[in-house]
Order: structure tokens, then C-alpha cells, then sequence
């Protein structure tokens, strides 16, 4: 399994909620949300943007990256 997608349904059920819940929430499909979980397919940009602020964590914690990594200062 994608460590996406394991962190998604993880997240999901964790905070008690329903994959419709999440569709909802992050305006997609319940069918949507089931593939993602199911690794059918992966979540777009803006799909992973909103997972991401409806359970308050990074894209790196879903995408399973190392804590190390370092950002471009601006």
C-alpha cells in the first residue's frame, strides 16, 4: 500500500469520520475518496491541499517524507 493512502484512511478514522464525511468536507466524491484510500488513484493538488486542512497536517506527513527535509528561505 501508498503511504498516502494509508495515512488518508488513517486520518479519516481517526477523527471518527465517514468518507462521505470527508467528500463533503473537501468537496470531491465519495467514490473518489474510496479510490484514494482503495490506491485506485491518487489525489490531485487541490484534493491533497484540502485533505491536508481538514485534518490540520502537512503534505509531507501524508505523502510520508522525512521530517528532515529543508525549505527555501524567502
Amino acid at each position: 500500500m501508498d503511504t498516502a493512502q494509508i495515512r488518508i484512511k488513517e486520518l479519516r478514522q481517526d477523527n471518527d469520520l465517514r468518507q462521505q464525511d470527508v467528500a463533503e468536507k473537501c468537496n470531491i466524491t465519495q467514490r473518489k475518496v474510496s479510490f484514494i484510500e482503495k490506491g485506485v488513484t491518487e489525489p490531485n493538488l487541490e484534493d491533497l491541499r484540502q485533505i491536508c486542512l481538514l485534518f490540520n497536517v502537512s503534505a509531507d506527513y501524508i505523502l510520508g517524507l522525512p521530517d528532515n527535509l529543508s525549505y527555501p528561505k524567502r
